[in-house]
């Protein structure tokens, strides 16, 4: 009588020893993590002891705006920025406001090395290694910047609320008007306190 045997499978394990695919993941992993970057993380602060519905205009305060250590162009972009979307919220644009706007700014370059050993920031990560050939980095910059929101009670002089939102920037000029536009957008979601969403 003929046993019958179980099939055997034989499974092939494909080597990773060809060298040009270290760069090609090396960039992959850079464009994943930059994608990441592209959100902006909001955050804000205020008076509790203040009443919010009783706002209903605003005008922008000079003398705080003027301070912002950014060029005009990229001011008048955010200014243009927080009245659209201080007009959306049904905001009055005044002479005798019961809001003054503020803003001011911060940056911060940083410098990304990344090695394929273990294709990670540093040489952190997958524990590649063993397949490791040649020495291969890449050197990336970019530019994280802080947008701060003031809205001041115009009577009392005193500070109501405020919105920081943090990201990095766009040195395309065709898209930093959206990138800022997406800042002032993120940080009124947080506006009046308890509009966030859950």
């Amino acid at each position: 009588m003929k046993k019958l045997l179980p099939s055997r499978k034989h499974f092939r394990f494909t080597s990773l020893s060809n060298k040009n695919l270290y760069p090609v993941l090396g960039i992959l992993l850079i464009a994943v993590m930059l994608s990441s970057c592209t959100s902006v993380k909001v955050a804000s602060d205020y008076d509790k002891g203040a009443d919010f519905a009783t706002y209903k205009t605003f005008a922008f305060y000079k003398p705080g705006i003027d301070k912002a250590e950014i060029n005009d162009i990229d001011k008048r972009r955010i200014l243009r920025a927080i009245e659209s979307e201080l007009l959306a919220k049904g905001f009055t644009k005044s002479e005798t406001p019961d809001l003054l706007v503020s803003m001011f700014t911060k940056s911060r370059e940083q410098v990304n090395v990344y090695n394929n050993n273990g294709f990670g920031p540093y040489g952190y990560g997958w524990g590649w290694s063993p397949y490791y050939y040649g020495n291969y980095n890449t050197v990336t910059t970019s530019t994280e910047g802080v947008l701060y929101i003031d809205l001041i009670d115009a009577n009392k002089k005193e500070l109501v609320w405020q919105g920081v939102g943090t990201g990095y920037l766009s040195q395309n000029n065709t898209k930093k008007e959206e990138r800022i536009q997406e800042f002032v957008t993120s940080i009124f979601e947080l506006y009046p306190p308890g509009s966030e969403k859950k």
